[in-house]
């Protein structure tokens, strides 16, 4: 049942938009074909990866004054949580949020990877083509005149990960810990320690599945990384992030 429904719900779409991208696009290159898909999922998802990133900020933002209020109710978890959960309704920020795109874009990464694994392979298009979409009779998995998009390929596996590093560190531009030898400050410097090595550990894993990956799958992930860090340059110049202030452990 479930099968089913993922083959008819997102396999089988995203397989005819491929087959017939191909098709009109010029060059017949599989590279732009995966360059037009990223470009359409992430018009799609505008407005959850918008609510997203600003929730994202909100949160780095919030850090500050949600490691106060635990110093500042340590021994009683449940106005803790009570003082944390009032802080997100005063601010208007979904904790949440930051994960429904992620969240959302799994199942799709997954089928794109079965059509990749089977379109680039297959010597029968029409199994799973619509009536109205034209069948090439084969797919060239060849890219840009030297990628192979059916295999791995290390050097789309270091991109892929140079653009995680470059949304990471977007999204982290002009978080400073404040001055001061608060308690705030201390919790502050831990969080941009954190970040730093996530910073670093989340493009060193990239590369490292990526180059376990398809190139095709590789170089979706490259795009749409790309283009979620062009819409975070966007959105925090169009409203740069506010700092929170935090004294002396306490919420101001």
């Amino acid at each position: 049942m479930f099968s089913t429904l993922f083959r008819t719900v997102l396999y089988q779409p995203i397989f005819n938009i491929f087959v017939g991208l191909y098709d009109i696009l010029p060059g017949h290159d599989v590279g732009l074909v995966i360059l037009a898909i990223t470009i359409l999922v992430r018009l799609a998802l505008w407005p959850l990866t918008t609510s997203s990133i600003r929730a994202q900020r909100s949160l780095q933002e919030l850090q500050p004054r949600m490691e106060a209020i635990k110093k500042q109710y340590a021994d009683d978890k449940q106005k803790q949580t009570q003082a944390i959960m009032e802080l997100y309704k005063t601010n208007k920020v979904n904790p949440f949020a930051s994960c429904l795109p992620i969240l959302i874009q799994l199942p799709i990464l997954i089928a794109l990877y079965m059509v990749l694994r089977d379109a680039l392979v297959s010597a029968n298009l029409g199994q799973w083509l619509y009536p109205f979409v034209s069948n090439p009779g084969k797919i060239n998995p060849i890219s840009f005149g030297f990628f192979d998009m059916a295999k791995p390929n290390v050097i789309l596996a270091v991109l892929a990960g140079a653009a995680q590093f470059w949304q990471a560190k977007t999204m982290n531009k002009g978080k400073k810990p404040p001055a001061g030898a608060g308690v705030g400050s201390k919790d502050e410097a831990m969080m941009s320690m954190m970040n730093k090595q996530m910073l670093y550990f989340m493009p060193l894993m990239t590369v490292l599945i990526g180059m376990s990956l398809p190139a095709g799958l590789t170089l979706y992930w490259f795009f749409s990384t790309l283009l979620m860090a062009l819409q975070q340059v966007y959105l925090f110049k169009k409203n740069p992030p506010a700092s929170p202030n935090v004294i002396e452990g306490k919420v101001v």
